[in-house]
Order: structure tokens, then C-alpha cells, then sequence
């Protein structure tokens, strides 16, 4: 059983955001598998579904990104399941748009969110870093706030759709070092 965590901010002002890159990827997943329909639970939005026949919860914290943490801990706690069994899929202003990077455990890297559930949980839960670029100068707040340009927009869409298709379901059956592999393998490809 694992819970997939996708971040994000709630309320429409932020749907299509950098910062809800996250939700938008648990959203196509939900899509994908044809999860039951999300539901308020955990101070989130929760849906059950199958990957690759494995039992998943799909959680969107409604905490607002500072407070992911408090969503998170309650889901696992609820359906007692371990860090090892976390996803949280997330936007990173470290990586070009479209760029996708996984990892189990590691520093929260100024984003918020992830600062929230390392302190909630522990820092040993599994990462899909989705690239949403880095702002030339300026406010990073009012960039991660931000909406993609459409040429971002359709590189984010892809990396969200090779997490959904692909990424997932093997970190899901065959765990992180083949997930990470597939990705490299993916971005070597584009460059």
C-alpha cells in the first residue's frame, strides 16, 4: 500500500500555478487509473485506486504548501503506512520545466512544502521532482505563483504524463533505482 502525495496550494487563484505542479500530476494520475472520485479526508483531498496492482492513496493536502506536513502525517498514520511507501511528487525551481528527477530521501531544498513533511514525517520518503524552471531574477514567491508560458506549459504536461504512464507505476513495482534510472534514461534522451 503506498500514499502518493501530490503538493500544491487549494483554491482556484492557483490552479495552473508553478507551485501546483504537483496536484496537477496526482489529478492525471487519478485520471489515468480511474481512482475512485477525491474526497475531503486528512485536511486534504484523498482518492483509492490501483497502480500496476498495488492499493494507492493519491492525497492533495488543502494545509496550503507551509502545512503540507500536517496532511500527510494524518493520511499515513490513518492507513499506517511506513515513509518508504511515501510519494511526494513536487515542482522545482532547480530543474528546466519539463525536467523530471526522483530520489528517496534528501534535503527539502527551500521548498516549503517538503519542509513541512520532513518535519512531519522524516525526510525518507520518495521524490518525483518535476522541473517548473527558475526565475532570471526577482521574487521566486511570485514565480512559483506563476503560470507557465505555453511552450513550459506543453514540457510540463509531458514530464506530467510520463510520471502518470510511466514513472510511477515502476517506482510503485520495481522501486526507486529503477524509477530514477527510467528518468535519466528519458532526459538523456531529450537533450
Amino acid at each position: 500500500m503506498f500514499l502518493v502525495v501530490g503538493l500544491g496550494n487549494p483554491g482556484a487563484e492557483y490552479v495552473g500555478t508553478r507551485h501546483n505542479t504537483g496536484f496537477a500530476a496526482v489529478d492525471a494520475v487519478a485520471a489515468k487509473y480511474a481512482f475512485a472520485p477525491f474526497r475531503s479526508k486528512f485536511d486534504g483531498l484523498i482518492a483509492e485506486g490501483k497502480i500496476g496492482g498495488e492499493k494507492v492513496y493519491l492525497l492533495k493536502p488543502q494545509t496550503y504548501m507551509n502545512l503540507s506536513g500536517n496532511s500527510v502525517v494524518k493520511a499515513a498514520a490513518f492507513y499506517k503506512i511506513l515513509p518508504e511507501n511515501i510519494v511526494v511528487i513536487h515542482d522545482d525551481m532547480d530543474l528546466p520545466a519539463g525536467r523530471l528527477k526522483a530520489k528517496t530521501g534528501g534535503g527539502a531544498g527551500g521548498h516549503n512544502g517538503l519542509k513541512s513533511i520532513d518535519a512531519a514525517v522524516t525526510p525518507g520518503y520518495h521524490r518525483i521532482r518535476i522541473g517548473v524552471g527558475h526565475p532570471a531574477a526577482g521574487d521566486t514567491v511570485n514565480y512559483v505563483l506563476g503560470h507557465f508560458s505555453k511552450s513550459e506549459q506543453e514540457q510540463v504536461d509531458e514530464a506530467i504524463a510520463l510520471v502518470a504512464e510511466e514513472a510511477l507505476p515502476l517506482l510503485l513495482t520495481e522501486g526507486m533505482p529503477a524509477c530514477a534510472n527510467l528518468l535519466g534514461m528519458k532526459t538523456a534522451a531529450k537533450k
